[in-house]
């Protein structure tokens, strides 16, 4: 370290000004590494999945145990220091930086053990959903995780969670058992339905407002290894009747089936005729997780003629990973997304001609089956069912405009922005948290939580007064 002042963001916006002894003082408390700019590693520990964030931390520490996360902790509230949490660093609105301050970069705690007997898996918040799939796959289990492999486990859990086992178990956040957690006082909690039941409730959909897990344990179930999914398209001129197929697909499916419609641009793709290369396209995305899968999936089967079909038995392990080339890192993301009660018949050529306006080379718009174990749960703010809420929800439908980095994206912006306008009149009144952009204020946070929202803030006055982990979808005190 050779500057002798050190200066990094303040948790008011201003600036504070640290020694060089007090960083390498830190250093001596930690087990894991102290990096700032220059340092090997740090490009990686600084590398988000979304190129429109441009926030860069002074600091980065890379903690390897629980230990390390609380000196951390403890050290960024003295020092007044903004700090944040990365554990895959796949948010869309870039949470994962505190932007001139203090990252915990967590991708050394990635640890997963199983427990088959117990069906129970521990996870390190460094973890990808690559990392937990591969281990619990193993045994036959699974855990309600996304679908895309390279996104954090820990993001997406504490923010909800959907993926193709929603229907079967709800949210990710619904199948956690426990959680150790370091709160804003540098104190190591756990937090399950037993001990700390208030923080346990919030932290199961109030993402990182509330401390740093450091350990998740979830509910394991009989998934796979081997499964029917896989994806199927038809040229856009088949779209009506192809949306009529997936709503009535969706009308009738058990809940082992999972069905995702998306509209884009065929990729240049070997397994895409080539004169299909960049043709506007929908298809249909499918995971069946039960028996009688080819039964189940008739209406997809009558429709016939597609330009090509990819879904047959496979690996789960491999259903998850399928979308993953959908989304690498570094290239600008720009989502808009609404919960949707149902699927009524004024809602598809209203989604079909909004996708048709959104379609660029890499970007693609969704509507994906929600409904099932979710919507059995009581989600008010006085129930058990955690902060998640959003009950209501049988769908999520959204558009993704998608663009490389230094190139003008204003048109995909406006698209998706037209296209999300349109759908809104079809909403449930929520949306995913998980989802929102960095350019959303705290009423669209609000409206995400809806009747949790003010319990959580009376949880976050109790366990974070002074908002120290405020970079994120921020929920702030309340009374």
């Amino acid at each position: 370290m050779s500057t002798s002042t050190f200066e990094i963001t303040g948790l008011d916006g201003g600036r504070v000004g640290l020694t060089s002894a007090q960083i390498q003082q830190l250093g001596t408390r930690l087990d894991g590494p102290v990096l700032i700019a220059g340092d090997e590693g740090w490009d990686e520990a600084v590398l988000l999945w979304n190129a429109m964030v441009t926030a860069k931390p002074s600091l980065v520490v890379q903690p390897v145990s629980a230990q390390d996360v609380a000196t951390a902790v403890r050290f960024a509230a003295d020092h007044g220091l903004l700090l944040s949490v990365k554990g895959g660093g796949h948010n869309i609105a870039g949470t994962a930086l505190a932007d001139g301050g203090l990252t915990l970069d967590m991708s050394r705690m990635k640890e997963v053990t199983v427990d088959p007997a117990a069906r129970l898996a521990r996870a390190g918040p460094g973890c990808l959903l690559k990392d937990v799939d591969g281990a619990t796959q193993r045994y036959g289990l699974a855990t309600m995780l996304g679908f895309v492999s390279e996104t954090g486990v820990a993001g997406l859990t504490l923010g909800g969670g959907f993926g193709y086992l929603t229907r079967r178990f709800g949210w990710a956040a619904d199948n956690l058992e426990e959680v150790e957690i370091i709160t804003a006082d540098g104190a190591t909690r756990t937090a399950s339905r037993v001990e700390n039941p208030d923080l346990f409730w919030a932290v199961r959909g109030g993402g990182g407002n509330f401390g740093v897990v450091t350990r998740f344990t979830f509910r394991l179930h009989e998934v796979g290894p081997v499964i029917t999914g896989g994806l199927a398209a038809w040229g856009i001129d088949r779209a009506d009747e192809v949306l009529a197929a997936y709503r009535e697909l969706t009308a009738s499916a058990p809940r082992e089936l999972t069905a995702v419609a998306i509209v884009r641009l065929a990729p240049p793709a070997p397994f895409v005729p080539d004169a299909w290369h960049r043709k506007p396209v929908v298809g249909l995305l499918v995971c069946h997780s039960g028996a009688n899968a080819e039964a189940d999936l008739a209406p997809l089967r009558a429709l016939g003629e597609p330009i090509f079909d990819l879904i047959g038995e496979k690996p789960y392990a491999a259903q998850q990973s399928m979308l993953d080339a959908m989304e690498p890192k570094g290239l600008n993301q720009y989502w808009k997304a609404e919960f949707l009660p149902g699927l009524p018949g004024a809602f598809l050529p209203v989604f079909r001609d909004a996708a048709l306006e959104v379609c660029s080379p890499l970007s693609f718009s969704v509507v994906f089956h929600l409904a099932g174990a979710l919507n059995e749960v009581d989600g008010d703010g006085d129930s058990d069912g955690g902060a998640v809420g959003n009950r209501d929800a049988r769908f999520i439908s959204g558009f993704s405009g998608v663009w490389p980095p230094r190139t003008d994206g204003e048109g995909t912006v406006a698209a998706v922005r037209k296209g999300w306008e349109s759908i809104r009149p079809f909403s449930t009144g929520g949306n995913y948290v998980n989802f929102q952009l960095a350019e959303d204020d705290d009423a669209r946070t609000a409206d995400a939580y809806r009747g949790t929202y003010e319990r959580l803030r009376r949880i976050k006055a109790k366990y974070d007064p002074d908002n120290v982990f405020r970079v994120n979808r921020n929920i702030r005190p309340g009374r």
